[in-house]
């Protein structure tokens, strides 16, 4: 096969598209980390927004039932005692259980948003 001046312009227009192929997927694949990045950090706050909140409520029920129990276990030092007793069986029950109720979202949560197609 002789190389003349019809295939020299097919291999040039091939190298452009070609071209212009690769740019296009950079620029495909920065779409992507920019829309997972995006609903990870979103996530990320909303959560932390979230566990905020929940240990202020938190503390106000513990205060709140803390002075409730008073007058029944024979003052508050005790009833502040039997409560971060409670709390500490709640730490511990985490700790055991931290791959079910932690881990195991987490990886779950990031594996989705990572290796899930979101073309839709």
């Amino acid at each position: 096969m002789f190389i003349d001046d019809n295939n020299i312009q097919r291999i040039r227009r091939l190298v452009k598209e070609l071209k212009v192929y690769v740019e296009m997927q950079k620029e495909y694949t920065r779409l992507e980390l920019t829309e997972t990045l995006t609903i990870l950090f979103s996530t990320l706050i909303f959560a932390i927004v979230l566990i905020l909140s929940g240990l202020m409520v938190l503390f106000y029920l513990s205060l709140s039932l803390a002075y409730l129990l008073e007058p029944y276990v024979g003052g508050l030092p005790v009833s502040y005692a039997i409560i971060a007793g409670i709390f500490l069986l709640f730490v511990v029950v985490v700790i055991i259980f931290r791959k079910r109720l932690i881990i195991n979202p987490i990886a779950n949560l990031l594996a989705n948003l990572f290796l899930s197609n979101h073309s839709k």
